[in-house]
């Protein structure tokens, strides 16, 4: 049907339109060109348009089947030609790219504005909608509708023409605002390079750091060491570096990002966007854009987020407190003839650390060399799930570092496709994440399996070295792969409903309790061998590893409740914001800071998340996933860490399971219990 829409011209000259004659149909992305985005969008936003229109026009009285069913296939060719462009969008844009989607945004704004403010559909969904009770619907098929019905409501359905008009304008100068935030913190971010000639201003910085530099100069066409503000440069640096000046230059420079001045400054952007947001939920009949968004949450409404902030702030700020005490004291013993600075904080913690603990990354990253650790990271999804991975040579990728592998379960079926691109470009926004090329979903007998990238910034190879991981990394990818667990053990009929399209508090769940094998000694037994030598990691470096985990944890803990406080902040304004956004920040972030507050510096002109992601309102959901990963693992450490029946217990009820159901029905399905903070109290020593 779609074909028969597009003419046979643009049909056969356009890859993105045609029917991929690939392994698993994956995107040929060696046949991709720049031009072939902007009119492969054209044809597919039409065809879309189509496909609404029959469900409009069909003369049968609306049922379940031919309008909430037909609704939820419609739009496949647009997720076929967006899905492409958005992972190029990430991980390799280009000026040409980011042209193309600022062009788009508007576009596809108001396409879904014709879908979602349209009268006609909107009755038709209704009508279905308010005989739901006699229906007989599975509880998949309840969600859809529930989901369907709720989405257009919520989303200016029920509103007069007058502001249906007015919704428009508004979401379309929303998202142009949102990309244009990301892109300056990419381009502010690309912009920046410290080049360093004096070899004794880099002292304390370990060799493959080092390493690392001189490739960033040399790849520049430089001499000497150059820094960057790409996590794999600014981090080591601020850890290692006994050069303060040096530090505090850095931190500074990462810190005033988009803020102090020039065509990236993003605040004016973040009050357009703040306000924005505002104007649309009241025109919702919401008194903030909080209560709005968290309509659809676990935690409901914003009451329910200040106390679960407001509880972990009691918990854990008195021994944050001392932990902050306790880094000022060793900076005393060892010297020190200030008080510690956020650019002092993680050089001095990292040297307590070794102190107490006798443990730091150096010591540990012989033992994570990146491919042993990404074998590693399958064979515990085998464990657990039962899955294969074989690279796919014959799988188009759209960079040379990027691996394609073909996922099969013990009985040789075939599971999904996973790419994997781990180190920073500067065509790549920062941070790690999953993303989907294809979706999963059921048609009848066929079962649509679905396309998983997890991308990644880790460390790249030096001269001397293979890339090595700092344990944070290995977290990282563990946590990543959990969210791509969560895409390939997809298990829905309905695409809207499938792998990670959970509420935005219940799909770090899947991620977060990934990350807590990393300090199990049967699992890192299985990879974490010296690079060098082939042993393995002996047991008394993993128990220090173990022994080390909660250091520092409430300073952490308080550090990413400050960024919550913040979002929760900027989407509970019930009035227009005029004021200085710097100022804002800090006394929203106030009673979360440990740290001394350091002038003219802010988060919120780079935080990408709330104002650029999808986790406006929601940054809050990292720690409601951790309370929630904390209770589930627990499960896990009474029954066996790879308890068969637990982890089939959490792929059914958890994995498979998407947003079928009400995630707080899918949780005690698993665990038996809604969760509470306890478990997590507990395994960071608080409780």
């Amino acid at each position: 049907m779609i074909v028969m829409m597009i003419s046979a011209a643009t049909f056969a000259a356009n890859p993105l339109l045609r029917e991929y004659k690939t392994p698993h149909q994956t995107v040929p992305f060696n046949e991709l060109k720049i031009e072939h985005f902007a009119p492969a969008f054209d044809e597919a936003m039409k065809v879309h348009k189509a496909e609404i229109k029959a469900i409009i026009n069909n003369p049968k009285a609306p049922t379940f089947a031919n309008t909430i069913e037909a609704l939820d296939k419609s739009g496949r060719l647009l997720s076929k030609v967006a899905a492409p462009f958005y992972a190029l969008l990430g991980a390799e844009t280009n000026d040409d790219l980011q042209k193309i989607a600022q062009d788009l945004s508007p576009k596809l704004s108001e396409h879904s504005n014709y879908i979602r403010l349209n009268d006609k559909l909107f009755a038709r969904i209704k009508a279905v909608y308010d005989k739901k009770d006699k229906l007989k619907l599975t509880p998949e098929q309840m969600t859809l509708l529930t989901e369907t019905y709720t989405g257009f409501a919520d989303n200016g359905a029920n509103l007069s023409d007058a502001d249906k008009a007015k919704y428009r304008e508004l979401s379309k100068e929303l998202s142009l605002l949102t990309l244009t935030f990301g892109q300056n913190v990419l381009k502010e971010t690309n912009k920046y390079e410290m080049l360093i000639t004096n070899k004794e201003t880099l002292k304390g910085l370990p060799d493959d750091v080092m390493d690392m530099l001189a490739e960033n100069a040399k790849k520049a066409g430089k001499e000497g060491w150059l820094i960057n503000l790409k996590a794999t440069s600014t981090i080591p640096v601020m850890k290692y570096a006994d050069n303060r000046d040096l530090r505090r230059e850095l931190y500074m420079a990462n810190s005033t990002k988009c803020l102090v001045g020039g065509e990236f400054d993003n605040r004016e952007n973040i009050k357009k966007i703040a306000n924005l947001r505002l104007e649309i939920a009241k025109l919702l009949g919401q008194k903030n854009y909080a209560e709005h968004v968290l309509q659809k949450r676990m935690a409901e409404n914003s009451e329910n987020v200040y106390e679960l902030l407001n509880n972990l702030l009691n918990a854990y700020k008195p021994t944050a407190e001392k932990e902050y005490a306790e880094v000022q004291a060793f900076a005393d013993k060892n010297g020190a003839y200030f008080k510690v600075q956020p650019w002092d904080w993680a050089y001095y913690s990292e040297k307590l650390k070794a102190e107490k603990f006798n443990l730091n990354d150096e010591m540990l990253k012989p033992y994570f060399e990146l491919e042993r650790v990404k074998q590693g990271v399958f064979w515990l999804s085998n464990k657990l799930y039962g899955l294969n991975f074989k690279e796919n040579p014959n799988i188009q990728v759209y960079h040379p570092e990027v691996k394609a592998y073909d996922v099969t379960d013990n009985k040789g079926r075939f599971v999904a496709v996973l790419y994997t691109d781990y180190h920073p470009r500067d065509g790549k926004r920062a941070g790690a994440w999953m993303s989907s090329t294809k979706d999963q979903w059921k048609d009848g007998k066929k079962d649509s399996r679905p396309h998983i990238t997890n991308v990644m910034n880790f460390t790249r190879p030096t001269v001397t070295k293979p890339a090595l991981l700092t344990f944070n990394e290995v977290t990282t990818m563990l946590h990543e792969f959990g969210h791509a667990l969560h895409g390939m053990l997809a298990n829905s009929t309905y695409s809207s409903l499938s792998g990670t399209s959970v509420y935005r508090d219940f799909v770090e769940l899947p991620s977060q309790i990934m990350e807590n094998w990393a300090v199990e000694k049967e699992f890192l037994d299985q990879f974490a061998v010296h690079y060098e030598t082939g042993e393995k990691m002996p047991a008394e470096l993993i128990q220090k590893i173990k022994d080390a985990q909660n250091f520092n944890t409430a300073y952490f803990t308080l550090r990413q409740l400050s960024f919550g406080f913040l979002d929760m902040a900027w989407h509970t304004l019930e009035k227009p914001f005029n004021g200085d956004p710097i100022t804002f920040e800090k006394e929203a972030m106030a009673k979360t800071q440990i740290l001394p507050v350091v002038e003219n510096t802010a988060m919120s002109p780079t935080f990408s998340h709330i104002f650029s992601g999808g986790y406006a309102a929601g940054y809050y959901s990292y720690k409601w996933a951790e309370v929630l990963d904390a209770d589930a693992f627990s499960v896990f450490q009474e029954k066996g860490i790879f308890d068969k029946k637990t982890a089939d217990s959490f792929r059914i009820n958890i994995l498979e399971k998407g947003g079928s159901e009400h995630p707080m029905v899918l949780y005690k399905r698993f665990r038996g219990k809604e969760p509470d903070i306890n478990a997590l109290l507990t395994r960071h020593g608080i409780k």
